[in-house]
């Protein structure tokens, strides 16, 4: 399924979407806990956000903080998969959740078309997810995992 996007979604004024700069691995870990998330050793998630294929981050221009986050990890043939996709809570945390699914998708399609994607996501994404055509919960499926 190619993902078109339906409306194109802006940004609070101030705030942008990054894809160069290297989050701090603590400052995801604190936007994932805020989340409801699992949070990781930051040794860890600064490696596993260095070898993902690529990543997008929310942030805003005067204050140093991180407003959302997503990385992608690929075999570039037929899977893609979200982690960490995370957006602080608020007023825009749908908007923030929204804007990171719809840059990712687009990537996606362009880079690595017919991958099948999945996404491991905090309950406060699932609107966002439906809305931009993702089935959750098929056949029952709740989690699926690996501890490290």
């Amino acid at each position: 399924m190619k993902y078109f996007s339906k409306k194109k979604l802006v940004l609070p004024e101030g705030y942008f979407v990054n894809y160069s700069r290297l989050p701090l691995a603590k400052e995801v870990n604190k936007l994932l806990a805020n989340c409801g998330c699992d949070i990781f050793p930051p040794n860890l998630l600064a490696e596993a956000i260095q070898k993902s294929n690529f990543f997008f981050s929310i942030q805003c221009e005067l204050k140093n903080k991180l407003y959302g986050f997503v990385r992608v990890t690929s075999d570039r043939g037929l899977n893609a998969n979200l982690w960490n996709l995370s957006a602080a809570p608020g007023n825009n945390q749908q908007l923030y959740y929204s804007i990171l699914l719809q840059v990712t998708l687009e990537k996606i399609n362009r880079e690595m078309p017919g991958c099948s994607i999945s996404v491991q996501a905090p309950v406060s994404s699932f609107k966002s997810l439906e809305e931009s055509g993702f089935i959750l919960d098929p056949n029952g499926i709740r989690v699926m995992g690996y501890k490290l």
